[in-house]
């Protein structure tokens, strides 16, 4: 389990890493991929999940609080749904959340530092957030949750069906399903899809010493949190319904 442990923190710092610098590359002042636009971010995080599924093989590679949710419900059993023949339960859950939390403040505090120089330039408060966590375009906290639950529920549904499907093509299946959630869904919300992605990196925004950072949204931060882990939960059980 310990090594599980070390894999999911791994894969998330990884897939956050990348996944924020490609925000950061595109939003913050002064970069060269500045204003680039959203598919260059959608498919960076699609590069970003594949780059996090491959490091962290040793722990099945959720890097992702509602997939190991969705993964444990749909367990008939509750049994074998993790890598390497670990039992799944409610308390490895639980270590694997931990470790994808302090997964993704790690990779956020990377992607800090990588654009450190970019973060001290004058830019808008909600602009630099933005780099960490997401927001909505129209703020409602109930349909932004909706949509949250929406994008998650393809996310981890479709993934649980690759675990189905006898075609052996790696995380590169995983990369185009985030690609397509951003691009389809990702409007509304920012498609966090991911609440240790979206946490992590706001409480990584909440300490680390950003000029004009402005706060951190915390009445917000629940929606990305509680959206995709109700996501995953349903996936689990339907596709357990539907596909097993």
């Amino acid at each position: 389990m310990s090594q599980a442990f070390v894999s999911e923190i791994v894969g998330t710092a990884m897939l956050v890493l990348l996944g924020t610098g490609v925000v950061a590359n595109v939003i913050l002042p002064k970069n060269k991929g500045f204003s680039s636009g959203w598919v260059v971010i959608t498919f960076g995080w699609g590069l970003a999940v594949m780059s996090g599924v491959y490091v962290s093989f040793k722990s099945g590679a959720h890097i992702n609080p509602a997939v190991t949710l969705g993964l444990y419900l749909n367990a008939p059993d509750k049994a074998d749904q993790f890598a390497k023949g670990i039992t799944s339960s409610f308390s490895n859950m639980l270590l694997y959340w931990l470790a994808q939390m302090i997964g993704a403040i790690i990779g956020a505090v990377l992607c800090w530092l990588a654009y450190k120089k970019h973060f001290d330039e004058d830019a808008d408060p909600a602009t630099k957030l933005g780099v960490f966590s997401t927001g909505p375009a129209i703020r409602s906290y109930g349909w932004n949750f909706f949509t949250e639950v929406i994008g998650t529920f393809v996310l981890v549904f479709v993934i649980l069906a690759f675990g189905k499907n006898p075609a052996s093509l790696g995380p590169l299946p995983v990369s185009f399903l985030v690609v397509g959630i951003g691009m389809s869904l990702g409007g509304p919300t920012g498609y966090a899809i991911n609440p240790a992605r979206d946490l992590g990196p706001r409480i990584a925004h909440a300490f680390l010493p950003i000029p004009g950072k402005g706060k951190s949204d915390w009445a917000y931060s629940w929606v990305p949190v509680f959206g995709p882990l109700v996501g995953g939960a349903i996936a689990g059980l339907v596709a357990h319904a539907y596909i097993v």
